[in-house]
């Protein structure tokens, strides 16, 4: 049990995994698609040709399908470096987004989209339901990608670029995601397949989308910010540190320094406090030392006692 949880194949990773792959699906197949608002990369792809055949071609699989080629295009050109987290992340997002949607077979009955709650937003709170998608696929992919897992689709194509010619990922992703939109939003309108809302619409909603999730991807790989770390420069550092030891609770750590201006040596006072604690922090600075000279930034993570971990 031990080797699973910390050797080659942790498991907790692989459960992860799946919790992020059917958050996605969640997303994509219970309130993106009969919306008709695509959110890019090969998900959008599928979605677009699950329009062209009339809603027969079951998305999931489509998914599935595209991926695999992309999957053994980036075994090749970049070597096992994506393994089996990849795999098995793209393959079960795919399945889940067909279970959802009843397009299992022996799962018919399921159909989530088809439930009241999700017809009432389609039809009387279209941004509120693209607002939900849009967390569940920021959501799930940010947990998958925090996993080590991947998705497929344009993060390979994004890898490869830069391996090939330097492209910064964020911009191939970016440049593919909105092809697939445009190409979507193109195919709706062409073949009158707008159901709900104009093609041109449908294609701001989805641009719209492929911000949210993004920063919700952002958000749970790198942490909601829950602490603050202030810079503190003053000549009355004695009392500051004091306070913040015995009025705070904090400890905190004093840097030689040399400022350049004055060439003037006095020590500069680094402190991590929570973000309710960070008032108290300036309202004790500015009784010591109004002068004082304070940076304060966003943490993300802190790692040691007083602070809770992430995971």
């Amino acid at each position: 049990m031990t080797k699973l949880l910390s050797g080659k194949y942790p498991i907790i990773d692989y459960i992860a995994i799946t919790i992020g792959a059917a958050f996605m699906a969640l997303g994509i197949g219970v309130f993106l698609v009969d919306a008709q608002v695509v959110p890019g990369g090969v998900s959008g792809l599928s979605m677009a040709l699950h329009y062209l055949s009339g809603n027969k071609i079951p998305i999931g699989l489509m998914i599935w399908v595209f991926n695999v080629p992309l999957y053994l295009w980036g075994l090749k050109e970049l070597g096992k470096s994506f393994g089996i987290r990849t795999f098995y992340g793209f393959t079960l997002s795919s399945f889940f987004i067909d279970f959802f949607r009843g397009d299992m077979p022996g799962f018919e009955f399921v159909r989530l989209q088809d439930t009241q709650t999700i017809k009432d937003l389609l039809n009387n709170d279209f941004l509120f339901l693209i607002l939900i998608g849009a967390a569940l696929l920021g959501i799930g992919l940010g947990i998958i990608f925090k996993f080590k897992g991947t998705t497929a689709g344009s993060d390979i194509i994004a890898a490869i670029l830069q391996k090939r010619y330097g492209v910064k990922p964020g911009q191939a992703i970016m440049f593919v995601d909105l092809f697939v939109i445009a190409f979507a939003g193109f195919i709706i309108e062409v073949k009158h397949l707008a159901v709900v809302r104009p093609a041109f619409s449908l294609t701001l909603y989805a641009i719209f989308l492929l911000f949210v999730s993004a920063r919700l991807v952002d958000a749970i790989i790198d942490g909601f910010d829950y602490a603050r770390a202030a810079y503190i420069i003053s000549d009355k550092f004695l009392e500051i540190e004091d306070a913040i030891q015995n009025t705070l609770s904090r400890g905190a750590t004093a840097l030689k320094s040399r400022g350049l201006y004055q060439n003037v040596e006095r020590e500069v006072i680094v402190a991590i406090v929570t973000l309710k604690e960070l008032g108290k922090l300036q309202e004790l600075i500015r009784d010591i030392d109004p002068d004082a000279f304070v940076v304060i930034n966003n943490v993300h993570e802190v790692l040691g006692n007083g602070f809770r971990r992430r995971i």
